[in-house]
């Protein structure tokens, strides 16, 4: 059955005026226009909805019982047409993103501070959480989109890019190493490092990176979090790579380290992420939006 919202409303015009000519004019169409939207619908039906006479339509018995019930049933739709066409402006109600630690602290607050000042009706929840957790979550719908590490097998995601940075290294500033504006990553082979442990969206690329640039090295402790490995390095334990974002002034204020970039650079990508073939809400779209542009304003780093 091919029933559309036009007939219907035009069987309602009709039903109304009891003639085809007084309902065209109702809903602005011809009177053959009218006459052709009723036999449609009559034909769908597969019922006679009208008795016409040379002075009067008036609905059967069937179109009576149809009639009965369409002004209800076409208000309702209406309004709910309305409610949907309504969402397009919508400007208030809450917006979940998850993103794992070091994007949790190092972009996200300035994201969340954007979002409270340009948008102060939408709430901006941040769920910090490791990486595997946030794809988690970002899969369940359980948030909205996430901000992540470029995730292995995306398949089933809408990725975006938003910021690429490079990894460095970090050891103390009495190392052998220090105080270097660069280094090739094989420089580092036979050194014990300190590095983020596989919870990590970085670790698959530094590893990946090492073993590409040829530098064999000594992983002697894996951390959940840059400010632990930061103080492993401190303590002489060893040295690390880290992301150009995990090296806030904030964080090294304080700290006898020493920081270069490894060559070649290799970068990582920051990437949104959201469920592939889900379109995202309006409000939704525009904090995805707002991260991204907040993200093109992050310094290059070190």
């Amino acid at each position: 059955m091919n029933v559309t919202l036009r007939q219907l409303r035009v069987f309602q015009a009709v039903v109304a005026a009891r003639n085809f000519s007084r309902a065209g004019d109702a809903v602005g169409l011809t009177q053959p226009a009218v006459s052709r939207c009723i036999r449609e619908l009559e034909g769908q039906l597969g019922l006679q909805l009208l008795n016409r006479t040379t002075r009067e339509v008036a609905p059967t018995e069937a179109g009576r019982s149809l009639a009965a019930q369409l002004d209800r049933l076409l208000d309702e739709m209406e309004l709910a047409l309305l409610d949907v066409q309504g969402m397009a402006s919508v400007r208030r109600g809450k917006v979940r993103v998850a993103s794992s630690p070091t994007l949790s602290a190092n972009l996200m607050p300035a994201c969340i501070a954007r979002c409270a000042e340009l948008h102060p009706d939408i709430q901006l929840v941040l769920l910090d959480r490791v990486q595997l957790d946030v794809l988690g979550s970002v899969r369940a719908g359980e948030v909205d989109f996430g901000v992540v590490i470029d995730p292995s097998a995306p398949d089933d995601l809408h990725c975006e890019t938003i910021l690429r940075e490079p990894f460095c290294l970090v050891c103390r500033s009495d190392h052998p190493l220090a105080r270097r504006k660069s280094l090739p990553w094989r420089a580092l082979s036979g050194q014990k490092l300190v590095l983020l442990d596989h919870a990590s969206g970085s670790r698959r690329l530094i590893d990946q990176a090492l073993a590409d640039q040829q530098a064999e090295v000594d992983v002697v402790q894996e951390l959940g979090h840059p400010t632990t490995v930061f103080r492993m390095v401190e303590a002489g334990i060893g040295i690390t790579v880290l992301p150009a974002l995990a090296l806030t002034d904030a964080e090294l204020q304080g700290r006898a380290l020493s920081v270069c970039r490894l060559t070649p650079h290799i970068d990582r990508r920051i990437m949104l992420v959201h469920r592939k073939h889900r379109a995202l809400a309006p409000m939704v779209a525009l904090v995805w939006q707002l991260v991204a542009a907040v993200a093109a304003q992050v310094p290059a780093g070190i």
